[in-house]
């Protein structure tokens, strides 16, 4: 009797979540389950209006940690009048990240400032604070139910700014995440401004597990709810570690 008595507390315990996931712990080992490390990687941006009208841009992403930051650089290739340009991003775990970004035209590096972040990157729906990622003590979190999305049990998971502050930087006040529950990978966030309107939505797909255990996405795109405005990210070449020494990763390599 008194087993049985133990096993129906255990299992009334179980049922009231006590030993559940909290949104904040959820949302961390979705940061984790992509974070692929070190690596290089050429890449494809889809640039699409509202009439079906396609920009193309060509870019290649370096990616290497070095001590508490992860550093990031990404060079436009293609085509001409893009070419040469470049973002360098130092990515830190708990304080707000530095950008820095080279226009050929200008012969200029320049620093982007907080409120350039939640702006456009080089005229995609993207933005330059999706290029990086986020500082997980700037939001507060909440599981608000759990969906099937594309055939997968997923946790809709709330991400609201702190401050406005925070949600000028990142370009958006509140997000849902759509994150599988047998992963951790995300497949769809939607993306929402201060006054709750659905701003923009952003798809991933064609996860490819890679040598370390980490998951990458081969596909993104992001679609302004708006204007109808698509951008697609496709990835052309990974590859796992970098050969670049952090000389490479410094604001004054950007010209070179």
């Amino acid at each position: 009797m008194k087993t049985k008595t133990f096993i129906a507390i255990f299992l009334s315990i179980i049922s009231t979540g006590s030993f559940s996931q909290t949104a904040k712990e959820i949302s961390k080992k979705s940061i984790d389950a992509i974070d692929v490390g070190n690596i290089e990687m050429i890449s494809t941006i889809n640039i699409r209006d509202a009439k079906g009208n396609k920009r193309v841009r060509q870019i290649t992403t370096a990616s290497k940690q070095f001590g508490g930051v992860t550093k990031m650089l990404i060079r436009f290739i293609a085509p001409a009048d893009v070419k040469g340009t470049s973002i360098l991003v130092y990515d830190y775990e708990n304080e707000s990240d530095n950008m820095w970004i080279y226009l050929p035209a200008l012969r200029k590096v320049r620093r982007v400032v907080s409120s350039e972040k939640g702006k456009s990157f080089m005229g995609s729906e993207f933005t330059n604070a999706d290029m990086s990622k986020p500082n997980t003590e700037d939001f507060d979190y909440n599981i608000i139910g759990t969906e099937m999305y594309e055939g997968k049990s997923c946790w809709k998971i709330e991400t609201t700014s702190k401050t406005e502050a925070i949600a000028n930087e990142n370009g958006f006040k509140k997000r849902i995440s759509y994150t599988d529950k047998s992963n951790y990978v995300s497949y769809k966030v939607e993306y929402y401004d201060a006054e709750g309107k659905l701003r923009r939505i952003q798809t991933l797909s064609n996860y490819k597990k890679q040598p370390n255990g980490k998951y990458f996405a081969y596909y993104m795109s992001m679609e302004s709810v708006q204007s109808g405005r698509k951008s697609e990210m496709i990835i052309d070449k990974l590859q796992s570690g970098s050969q670049l020494p952090e000389s490479a990763f410094a604001p004054t390599a950007l010209e070179k």
